[in-house]
């Protein structure tokens, strides 16, 4: 990286605080393979945890990965029960790491559902990691952009709220990321060019940018692309540059 792409690396860092990443194309990577499915998602989870360290490094608050949607109960049972096996082996082997990295770990999405050894490792993961200062990373897990705002909405009911005074404000607080600032950048792999119910309220001004690298294939150097073209864009949020 030459002295200009750093520069423009440190301008970006400067004014994003929030990369979402829908991370696409495990399967399809694994069966070009000649391998299971579920191999195509343990290799993801490998370019998740290096992609986890270089926004990390990078000095970007926030990032939120896609994990596993409302939507993907509907796989076949094994390739689901592999999944949630996965994700329970993934947050034991990393987590050690992560706290010594000083991430903060927070899962969004319901917790019903999931088996209870994951919710545990889980719930363990994100008191231990409460405290820590550096990069927040939000795994979505059985998460659901619409799910999530009717959650909200019961949340705001419960809370006894004035429904008549209700602002944008006030309902963002009841979501997931209530306490976070909305994505800036919306990374996608796989070749898809849709949104797949995630972060719907929360992404509202986000900018958009798709790859057809499946994500096992993902990499340093095209996240670094994604900030290049970041950089680049004019975010007018409905007025004037």
């Amino acid at each position: 990286m030459g002295k200009e792409g750093k520069g423009n690396y440190e301008r970006v860092s400067a004014f994003l605080q929030h990369i979402a990443i829908i991370m696409d194309g495990n399967g399809r990577w694994a069966e070009r393979q000649g391998l299971p499915r579920l191999e195509g998602h343990r290799k993801g989870i490998e370019v998740a945890r290096i992609i986890v360290e270089e926004v990390g490094r990078l000095g970007i608050p926030f990032l939120t990965l896609y994990s596993f949607s409302t939507e993907n109960w509907r796989r076949p049972l094994q390739e689901v029960q592999g999944l949630l096996a996965l994700f329970e082996e993934a947050v034991s082997r990393y987590g050690e790491e992560l706290k010594k990295n000083n991430v903060c770990v927070r899962f969004l999405g319901r917790r019903e559902g999931l088996p209870e050894k994951l919710k545990k490792v889980m719930g363990e993961l994100e008191k231990e990691t409460a405290r820590n200062t550096g990069l927040v990373l939000n795994l979505a897990l059985n998460y659901g952009g619409r799910d999530e705002i009717l959650r909200a909405v019961c949340r705001f009911g419960e809370s006894g709220g004035d429904w008549s005074a209700l602002t944008e404000e006030t309902f963002r607080s009841f979501l997931d990321t209530g306490d976070q600032p909305d994505p800036d950048l919306l990374i996608r792999t796989g070749g898809e060019k849709r949104i797949s119910n995630f972060l719907l309220w929360q992404i509202a001004y986000t900018e958009l940018w798709f790859t057809d690298v499946l994500w096992p294939d993902f990499n340093v150097l095209l996240l670094h692309q994604a900030l290049e073209d970041f950089a680049q864009r004019s975010r007018k949020f409905g007025g004037l540059s």
